[in-house]
């Protein structure tokens, strides 16, 4: 319990210290975008490195030079929980937005932080909002942002290694032409969701497996790249399961 308190204390100082901050990076941005994008990638990969910290994570990351540097991406990974993106995010060379939940956005100063990270958010309920925020992914990904998506949907919570994947996440690749990178997590779960709400040191493991290119695949493939990237997520998810740790 002192670790989960300890971890919310810190995210609450973080987020109010960082106000004047979000101030300064609104009137820079006017300028110098790039650099609201560069300074927002350092300081949210700070404090979430520090929520690690706090929280007794340790992560092993496997893969790291198959992420291409030189050009945006388009992440794919499982989801299993909360920390899903604060384990992951700080390990991403180039400014990255992830998809989340709308309400997320609406969160006071957390939503401008994801604003500015280039983060898009989805409304379910809404099909035309759906199609637009595709788009807008599209283009940033064309702008030479990454993005990175969790086409479960929601939160794995289930004894199975994967729900299956919506279809509809795979535009962006398809329709940009970007390199779809799969990201497998394991164990994150184990620091929250398993003993809610305790927060327990856990060792987690990140893959970024070999960029899957979806020209270069044969036509099948290409039809159900959805059925494909899962099959490679999975099968190296439970290789990992099996790690000594």
């Amino acid at each position: 319990m002192i670790r989960f308190i300890a971890a919310i204390l810190f995210i609450v100082i973080f987020l109010i210290v960082s106000i004047p901050i979000q101030l300064v990076l609104l009137i820079i941005k006017k300028s110098n975008p790039y650099a609201v994008k560069t300074a927002s990638l350092k300081i949210v990969g700070f404090a979430f490195n520090t929520v690690m910290l706090i929280c007794g994570i340790k992560v092993t990351v496997i893969g790291e030079e198959n992420v291409p540097k030189d050009r945006s991406v388009l992440y794919v990974g499982n989801h299993r929980s909360y920390f899903d993106i604060v384990v992951t995010y700080p390990r991403v060379p180039r400014p990255t937005g992830y998809i989340s939940k709308d309400v997320i956005k609406k969160i006071p100063i957390l939503g401008y932080w994801m604003v500015f990270l280039d983060c898009l958010f989805l409304d379910r309920s809404d099909i035309r909002k759906g199609l637009e925020m595709v788009l807008a992914a599209i283009e940033k990904v064309k702008s030479g942002i990454s993005m990175c998506i969790f086409p479960e949907g929601t939160r794995n919570s289930t004894d199975a290694p994967m729900l299956d994947f919506h279809k509809g996440s795979f535009k962006i690749a398809q329709k940009s032409g970007c390199p779809i990178v799969p990201m497998v997590i394991n164990h994150s779960r184990d620091i929250f969701e398993n003993h809610i709400p305790f927060i327990k040191p856990t060792h987690v493991v990140i893959e970024y497996c070999k960029p899957v290119v979806i020209s270069e695949l044969d036509k099948e493939d290409q039809k159900n790249i959805d059925s494909y990237v899962k099959n490679i997520i999975e099968e190296t998810y439970i290789k990992n399961e099996k790690l000594p740790l």
